[in-house]
C-alpha cells in the first residue's frame, strides 16, 4: 500500500497549485448560496489532491452571495459594493474550510481584510509555511482592494506563493472559440498562449489576471468543475481541460 501511495505522489504533475473557484460554482443548481453537496464533493476532491502530496492554495469568489460590480451597477458606491463582495468571499472560504476539515485534511483561511475573530490575516511567508506543512490554504477577500476581481486575486496569489500552475474551475471542459452551449460546432483549444486569450477575447479570466500570468510566466489550466472527478485528475492528466502557456499553440 505504501508503495502505491509513493507512485501516486510521483505521478502528480505539480508540487504546488492555486485553485481558483467561482462563488457560482458552489451554488450547484441553486439560484443563491451554497449547495452542500457540491461543497462536500469539491472538498473531497481537494483532499484527494493533498493525498497525492500536492500543496493546495485556493481563491474563492463571492458571486453566489454578493458581486460588487453588480451592486455598483444598481447604484451603490463601487468601493462599498466591492467591500461587500470581499466579505462574501470570506463566507465562502469559511464554508469551504469546514468542508475540507470534515474530510480529515488540515486547512487555514487567510484574508486580505483583517477579521481576526474568524480567520488569519494574509501574510505571504506564513501562507507558504502552511502549504509546506501540508495544510490547504484558502485566500479570502480577493486582493483586499476594490476594482479588482477574484480572478486577479487568483493570479496574484498563485504568483506570490510560487505555485507551479493556476487552475481555473469553470462550467465547461476547457476554452472554446465560441460558446459550446450555443454553437455545437465550437472548437475546443487544447493549448493557447496568453496573447491568444487576450487578442481573441476568449473570456478565460479578466484581462488583468491574464496579463499578470503572462508577465510572470504563470501557467494556467482551465477545466470543468461539474465533471465529477476532474478536479482530482487535473493534477495527474495534462489532457484534461485547456492549458494557457507561453507560446501556446492555437
Amino acid at each position: 500500500m505504501a508503495k502505491k501511495t509513493t507512485t501516486q505522489k510521483s505521478a502528480a504533475l505539480y508540487k504546488r497549485i492555486l485553485l481558483k473557484l467561482s462563488g457560482e460554482a458552489l451554488m450547484g443548481d441553486q439560484s443563491y448560496g451554497i449547495d452542500s453537496k457540491i461543497l462536500s464533493r469539491v472538498a473531497g476532491e481537494i483532499k484527494q489532491i493533498t493525498d497525492l502530496g500536492v500543496q493546495v492554495g485556493i481563491v474563492v469568489g463571492g458571486g453566489n452571495i454578493f458581486r460588487g460590480k453588480g451592486l455598483a451597477d444598481a447604484g451603490m458606491d463601487r468601493v462599498t459594493g466591492d467591500h461587500m463582495g470581499m466579505l462574501a468571499t470570506v463566507m465562502n472560504c469559511l464554508a469551504m474550510q469546514d468542508a475540507i476539515e470534515r474530510t480529515g485534511a488540515s486547512c487555514r483561511v487567510m484574508s486580505a481584510l483583517s477579521i481576526h475573530q474568524v480567520c488569519e490575516d494574509y501574510v505571504r511567508r506564513r501562507a507558504i509555511r502552511h502549504l509546506e506543512k501540508g495544510r490547504v490554504v484558502i485566500f479570502g477577500a480577493g486582493t483586499g482592494n476594490p476594482f479588482f476581481t477574484t480572478d486577479s486575486a487568483g493570479s496574484l496569489r498563485a504568483i506570490e506563493i510560487e505555485a507551479d500552475v493556476l487552475i481555473k474551475a469553470t462550467k465547461v471542459d476547457g476554452v472554446y472559440d465560441s460558446d459550446p452551449k450555443k454553437n455545437p460546432k465550437a472548437k475546443k483549444f487544447t493549448t493557447l498562449s496568453y496573447d491568444d486569450v487576450l487578442q481573441k477575447e476568449l473570456g478565460v479570466m479578466d484581462a488583468t489576471a491574464i496579463v499578470l500570468c503572462k508577465e510572470q510566466n504563470m501557467p494556467l489550466r482551465i477545466f470543468n468543475l461539474n465533471n465529477e472527478g476532474d478536479l482530482s485528475k487535473v493534477v495527474l492528466d495534462k489532457s484534461i481541460g485547456t492549458s494557457v502557456v507561453p507560446g501556446g499553440k492555437k
